[in-house]
């Protein structure tokens, strides 16, 4: 249960799912450890909203990967080895993903 105050008013509303922020990340984390070589991928959830209607949560996760196009920048000095990207995914109240989406920043 959530409970939000608005103008001194308390008003309780009952989310279908009770899933928290950290359930969120760690579903994530084991549908995506997959994509990254790195032991150590620095997984962040960006974002996160409970959609009513989908009876849903709708995340955004960032998570470190080889950076496979490096290049030299304007000084001639070699690029980071690693790449921050982006992805979103659709989480159900059974912690099941039902969506996976390319997500630009």
């Amino acid at each position: 249960m959530y409970i939000y105050v608005l103008s001194n008013v308390q008003t309780s509303v009952v989310m279908d799912s009770k899933l928290k922020f950290k359930d969120l990340i760690k579903i994530a984390q084991n549908e995506l450890k997959d994509l990254t070589t790195l032991p150590n991928p620095d997984f962040r959830l960006e974002q996160a909203e409970f959609r009513d209607t989908e009876n849903e949560w709708e995340i955004v996760v960032s998570f470190l990967i080889d950076n496979s196009n490096q290049s030299l920048n304007a000084i001639n000095l070699p690029e980071f080895n690693n790449q921050r990207v982006y992805k979103r995914l659709k989480i159900n109240a059974q912690r099941e993903v039902k969506g996976f989406y390319i997500f630009e920043n």
